[in-house]
């Protein structure tokens, strides 16, 4: 499969999952882009305050809301001026669990068009919520990495660009714990304070969506100046993190944009 230059994350990831529909894998890793990317959600209003009422359309028995991983695409479907939001697609997904309600994205306009049915999007956005368990175990001894398949190296160097600004690299090592276990160890040097909830969860998303069935890998942090960050960088699997985007000029914030506030659906 050759890409064009008008492909998007979305449209790629779509186009691996049609042209093998029988491979778990590459159906998750669509799910793992949509809810990684940025979606414009169709509007019946303009925003009112923190309220958003997206546009119900009726198809084929079930009613579905409409997003786009473009404007220009939104603007393409619609064929006139019209209200939407632009939010993640997990966020969309967590508005819409248990709402008996799908999702129709790049409908009409994109290689990506697809209807996605409320089934689905719960599913997508129960998936999301699970976090991962926090343990304490004491590493002994760290190793080169061994035997990690290529659909979880792919998935962690696709994963860790939304990690931008939360930590400068990462190491995967294989491990040895105080009690004897062995297992892979993702570490975190030098996060950024208060990161580590969201660092954790980027990287079980990653095993989650990469397919890999009963997969285990442990999560740490450490400074740069700790004894061990030596041992990481030497035999470690490493990872560069890109420095976020530099800020541009200051904009109300959309509805939705906040964690802490998400919108309401009416």
């Amino acid at each position: 499969m050759t890409d064009t230059p008008d492909m998007t994350p979305l449209d790629t990831a779509h186009a691996a999952m049609e042209a093998a529909p029988a491979d778990d894998a590459a159906r998750l890793r669509f799910f793992e882009r949509l809810a990684d990317s940025e979606l414009f959600l169709l509007l019946a209003e303009e925003v009112a305050g923190d309220n958003v009422t997206p546009r119900v359309f009726s198809v084929e028995g079930g009613s579905y809301v409409l997003v786009f991983d473009r404007e220009e695409r939104l603007a393409d479907f619609v064929g006139e001026p019209a209200p939407y939001v632009a939010l993640s697609g997990r966020l969309i997904a967590t508005m819409l669990k248990d709402q008996e309600i799908g999702l129709g994205v790049n409908l009409s306009v994109a290689p990506s068009s697809i209807l996605m049915p409320a089934e689905a999007i719960s599913w997508l956005a129960n998936t999301l919520a699970q976090a991962p368990n926090e343990v304490e175990a004491k590493p002994v001894e760290v190793s080169a990495p061994q035997g990690v398949p290529e659909a979880l190296l792919s998935a962690l160097d696709t994963k860790l660009v939304s990690a931008a600004g939360l930590a400068p690299l990462v190491y995967l090592v294989g491990v040895e714990y105080e009690d004897g276990q062995h297992g892979h160890m993702l570490a975190f040097i030098d996060a950024a304070d208060g990161a580590e909830g969201a660092l954790a969860q980027a990287a079980s998303e990653a095993l989650t969506f990469s397919g890999i069935e009963a997969g285990a890998m442990d999560v740490a942090f450490f400074a740069a100046s700790d004894p061990i960050a030596a041992s990481l960088a030497r035999v470690g699997l490493r990872f560069d993190i890109p420095e976020p985007a530099k800020p541009q000029a200051v904009a109300p914030k959309a509805p939705g944009m906040d964690p802490q506030k998400p919108p309401k659906l009416r």
